[in-house]
């Protein structure tokens, strides 16, 4: 069974497989396919001619619990050990400790560009070119701080108080869990992380920078959380909804005969756990 653990628990040894496996992920093509997927999901449920898959709607968490879970399989290709471990960005506030450490995620970018130049994800290394990107830059960018403060625990507190998990209208103007977690309701929560880290994990594109899997590994054990604290109250909407996705109807791109839908993916202790 994957177990994912808090990044600031990692031994050192822990860290540099993780951090190997990410690199070779991305030295077979196969981390820029995922950063394309993203991108194209998130322009695709911006535009009100496509039904909303992974952002501003109901399937926001199946669909990236569905995301993490294929990118931890391809880690596993290279190191069967690796599980994505999580960043609780309610312990871990600050810019310059875990996990913004020379042996993981590196720190800031430097003033000016926002060039992340320290870590195994600085340009200088070689092996962290970006190239699915949404303007000219070819290097990872982080400015770390921003204009708004990272979430706290009372927020994170107050949203796993919302007993329902969704509501008409399923978008990012409904009442609910799933929306106040996605950021779109009082305190932003998951939006406002992607805002404090900046740089590419404010763009479409926010998988370039890796602790896209650590955040949204985070978010993924709150839903969890909040599962395990109403187990009675589940996934909406059910059915004949014709704006969102439903409990049985498949998420894109993962459709067809193969396909994954929400209630495949409710159970995470089928695929792993957290401590």
């Amino acid at each position: 069974m994957t177990v994912r653990k808090n990044q600031a628990n990692l031994t050192a040894t822990e860290r540099k497989n993780f951090v190997d496996a990410v690199i070779e992920v991305k030295r077979r093509g196969v981390y820029d396919e995922f950063v394309t997927l993203h991108r194209t999901r998130f322009i695709q449920d911006m535009d009100p001619a496509h039904i909303r898959t992974g952002h501003n709607t109901p399937s926001f968490l199946p669909w990236h619990r569905q995301y993490l879970i294929a990118f931890e399989r391809e880690l596993q290709k290279v190191n069967w050990s690796v599980s994505i471990p999580y960043w609780d960005w309610t312990t871990a506030r600050s810019r310059t400790g875990s996990p913004w450490v020379a042996d993981l995620l590196g720190g800031a970018g430097r003033d000016g560009d926002q060039q992340v130049m320290d870590g195994p994800f600085a340009h200088s290394t070689g092996d962290w070119p970006i190239t699915v990107q949404v303007d000219t830059h070819p290097f990872l960018r982080r400015t770390l701080g921003g204009t708004y403060p990272l979430p706290s625990q009372s927020d994170v507190d107050a949203a796993l108080a919302l007993p329902t998990y969704d509501a008409p209208p399923w978008n990012e103007n409904a009442p609910g869990f799933r929306n106040t977690l996605e950021g779109n309701q009082g305190v932003w929560l998951h939006n406002q992380v992607h805002i404090w880290v900046g740089g590419q994990m404010g763009q479409p594109v926010s998988p370039n920078d890796p602790v896209f899997w650590l955040h949204h590994a985070f978010v993924d054990k709150l839903w969890a959380d909040w599962q395990r604290r109403y187990p009675n109250s589940g996934y909406l909407p059910t059915g004949n909804t014709p704006d969102a996705v439903d409990l049985n109807e498949t998420m894109a791109p993962w459709t067809g005969v193969n396909g994954v839908t929400p209630a495949q993916v409710l159970d995470h202790t089928r695929y792993y756990t957290y401590v």
